[in-house]
């Protein structure tokens, strides 16, 4: 019998709930940040159908979070999938990953609200302008607001799961009303046209190359959907449920990505827009675009839309880094503390002080330092894709004769088949960029980073690993997934 304490979340999230967790992560402020970036390296066709491709991939690999969300309804996501189908060691590995591109995202979305008040309020912002890096001026405002947003959403995220679902599914109504009223206002105004859209590829490469340098960031385009195993802990419905909301946040978000693209292209030709910015060296592009034919009300519907992504961002990654880590403490491989539960609220509080004492040093660095970091944590999030399509792969069977890995196993050969096409998919995102001659691969500055986090990874395993595992294999499996036998 297992002897160690193992405590446990309340059941507080309902399925509208969930799926916002989801989506509104998914869409962050990405959907209004980026447009221009995307539209600039693949053309706005290009980015269309990379985006819903990387959608359709994600939804695939979304069969096997279903799975094991509904065998499996323990927080931890990845890192109990990879414990259940490879062993404590790859459990560590995709937990480590994982946390770095949780955190990172929750300081990425602080960022950019300060990115956003540089835009509509530049003289203000730019006062106190302390230093360079990598040509960003970084300055006590800019860091000023990033934090106060950091500070904010961890004191309301220790509030309660339930309370951070209501606000959360509020940001998200709140963004498609943002996305709505900027597709109406394109059609309904002069200026925006289809025509605009055309040439749909960039002149200097291949479509293929076009669509595959996008595909390549689907991971950390859509992460988020992946904070619904996070939160399976605290469903108060059936977990059978988690896979119909994962397809509905993944098609969501997909359709809002392709909407801002469409939008953003359509209102001069895009290359003359990409020109326009690059002279006047916009800060943010996308809302220069939506400024071009709705004038200052359209700023202010797009700031308010990418504030509700901002939110939605924040508060989301902020569950999931929480729940990780929460899950890990359990397991004994991070210290006690990330397992204790808020005396008031039940919540893993010291999992959320972790991730915002962290992402606290991110403004200081200025806002391109953090890009680099950000596109390797794409990397993190590929991996545990990787290891949860590879788990629900090994519980399938294709027939009655194939022997199965656990009772949990089922004959699927349906699944078994989406299950291998998304690890496929997932080993894919990691060629794409790791490569260094793949049209998305990696920077310089990135690898650089990644091989940093590995060696602290490293490090902080072999300081850990005594007590890790000299847990039996029945213990951890209760600690893990509250069960002793798989």
């Amino acid at each position: 019998m297992a002897t160690r304490e193992r405590r446990k979340l309340e059941k507080t999230l309902k399925p509208h709930w969930v799926w916002a967790i989801a989506f509104g992560s998914a869409i962050g402020w990405g959907a209004f940040v980026l447009p221009t970036d995307w539209i600039g390296q693949a053309g706005p066709v290009g980015v269309v159908l990379g985006l819903l491709l990387g959608a359709a991939l994600m939804m695939i690999i979304g069969v096997s979070y279903g799975f094991l969300i509904e065998k499996f309804p323990v927080t931890g996501g990845e890192f109990a999938y990879a414990y259940i189908g490879f062993g404590r060691r790859f459990a560590f590995m995709a937990g480590w990953f994982l946390t770095l591109g949780y955190i990172c995202i929750v300081a990425l979305n602080a960022s950019a609200l300060a990115l956003l008040a540089k835009f509509l309020f530049p003289d203000f912002v730019q006062t106190g302008n302390m230093y360079t890096v990598a040509g960003y001026d970084v300055s006590i405002i800019q860091i000023a607001i990033a934090s106060l947003a950091l500070i904010v959403f961890a004191l309301l995220n220790i509030r309660g799961a339930s309370f951070s679902g209501q606000t959360q599914f509020v940001f998200s109504l709140i963004l498609i009303a943002g996305i709505v009223l900027l597709g109406v206002g394109a059609i309904m105004t002069e200026g925006p046209s289809v025509s605009n859209i055309s040439p749909g590829f960039t002149p200097d490469q291949t479509a293929i190359a076009s669509i595959l340098t996008i595909l390549a960031i689907a991971p950390f385009a859509y992460v988020g959907f992946d904070n619904i195993p996070q939160t399976a802990e605290e469903f108060e419905f059936e977990p059978k449920k988690a896979f119909s909301l994962i397809i509905w946040s993944l098609l969501a978000a997909g359709l809002a990505y392709s909407a801002m693209i469409l939008i953003t292209a359509s209102t001069m030709p895009w290359q003359q827009l990409l020109a326009m910015i690059n002279d006047t060296q916009s800060v943010w592009g996308t809302g220069d675009a939506i400024e071009s034919y709705l004038g200052r009300a359209g700023v202010f519907i797009i700031a308010v839309a990418v504030c509700m992504g901002i939110f939605t961002g924040l508060n989301g990654f902020y569950i999931s880094a929480s729940r990780l880590t929460f899950a890990m403490g359990r397991a004994r491989i991070l210290p006690d503390s990330f397992r204790r539960l808020h005396p008031k609220y039940k919540t893993p509080y010291v999992g959320i002080l972790f991730t915002m004492a962290i992402c606290l040093v991110a403004p200081w660095f200025g806002r391109e330092a953090l890009l680099w970091v950000v596109d390797m944590s794409s990397t993190g999030v590929a991996i545990a894709y990787f290891f949860c399509t590879a788990t629900a792969y090994k519980f399938f069977r294709w027939s009655e004769n194939t022997k199965g890995e656990s009772e949990a196993s089922t004959v699927s050969p349906g699944r078994k088949l989406l299950s291998l096409i998304g690890m496929i998919s997932s080993i894919g995102f990691l060629v794409l960029l790791l490569l260094p001659w793949s049209p998305a691969a990696l920077g310089k500055e990135s690898y650089i980073a990644l091989g940093v986090w590995i060696v602290i990874g490293i490090v902080f395993y072999l300081l850990n690993a005594k007590r890790y595992n000299e847990i039996s294999r029945r213990e951890m499996n209760y600690l893990i997934l509250e069960k002793e036998e798989l």
